[in-house]
């Protein structure tokens, strides 16, 4: 019994790293054919195209792989606006703890790379009792903008 246990122990983390992202509400996730570095190159140019800058860059992949362990690769990327910032922090200072807003990319098991990320609008919620309609208006308009840069990345 001891031994099944460290097996599953040993085996099922690793299946699990490789689940494939699934929908989910306030999500937007779009399974491609491209590479996870592809997808990655993709997402930058859409984020400059449609004039939002990369903020942050994070993920487990590389120093994993330093430390001897294989992982499917996995960035997450924050992405926003100087001009978003202002606007929505002159709303609410609460609220720009979600700036930058981030997308995932995810190594699929066959190869593939699927974009994922929580629609502005989603993010901005909590917030808009406290600061009122103009900040939805935002989070809509930044729904639009990452609707582009995902469509314009996973082309």
């Amino acid at each position: 019994m001891r031994l099944t246990l460290a097996i599953l122990a040993l085996i099922l983390p690793p299946l699990a790293a490789q689940a494939e992202m699934a929908p989910r509400e306030g999500w937007s996730v779009t399974p491609t054919t491209k590479s996870y570095d592809q997808l990655i190159a993709d997402v930058k140019t859409a984020a400059k195209a449609n004039k939002m800058g990369v903020v942050t860059q994070a993920g487990p992949t590389g120093a994993a792989k330093s430390r001897g362990i294989t992982i499917p690769g996995n960035r997450v990327i924050g992405l926003f606006n100087n001009v978003y910032a202002v606007n929505i922090l002159n709303l609410s200072t609460a609220a720009m703890i979600e700036a930058p807003v981030r997308v995932y990319v995810t190594e699929n098991a066959d190869g593939t790379a699927t974009l994922s990320y929580k629609t502005p609008s989603s993010v901005f919620a909590p917030y808009t009792e406290e600061a009122g309609p103009e900040l939805a208006t935002l989070a809509q308009d930044l729904d639009a903008i990452f609707a582009a840069i995902s469509d314009q990345a996973t082309q």
